[in-house]
């Protein structure tokens, strides 16, 4: 999967621009969620990838997250501490990926949880969506 650098390299474009620049909603998705991590991380995932599990749910798996200095503090074994300043720095961010699933699916988003997985350099968004009216399903999927 290629990861597009957002144009002018500013944060997130509006939907239509967005649009054109990537072939898929997923795609879309996996872009400005790499651009969010970076903004908020100071270093986005190298490989990125958005699947639905169903109907209603969303995952958005990242890997290759971490920063040098957390990469260290895995290496010293610090795990839990890692996590945990981590996912205190993720709600500068969830809100946005939020708004960036809603406006690309065109539902609106029930519940986003996050982990991280810090001896494998994996990060994982899941994304619960409101039921999607029957007419909409082949549109996105």
């Amino acid at each position: 999967m290629t990861i597009l650098p957002p144009p002018n390299g500013h944060s997130p474009v509006d939907g239509a621009e967005a649009r054109s620049i990537a072939s898929s909603p997923m795609l879309e998705i996996c872009n400005a969620t790499v651009r969010l991590y970076k903004a908020a991380f100071g270093r986005g995932p190298t490989h990125a990838r958005a699947r639905f599990a169903g109907s209603d749910t969303l995952v958005v798996l990242l890997q290759d997250t971490m920063t040098p200095p957390e990469r260290q503090l895995a290496a010293l074994g610090e795990h839990e501490r890692l996590r945990a300043h981590r996912l205190l720095l993720h709600t500068v961010v969830e809100d946005e990926i939020r708004s960036v699933v809603e406006r690309i699916l065109e539902r609106p988003t029930l519940s986003l949880i996050s982990g991280l997985d810090t001896e494998r350099d994996v990060a994982a968004e899941v994304i619960l969506l409101t039921p999607a009216p029957e007419d909409n399903l082949s549109r996105h999927y």
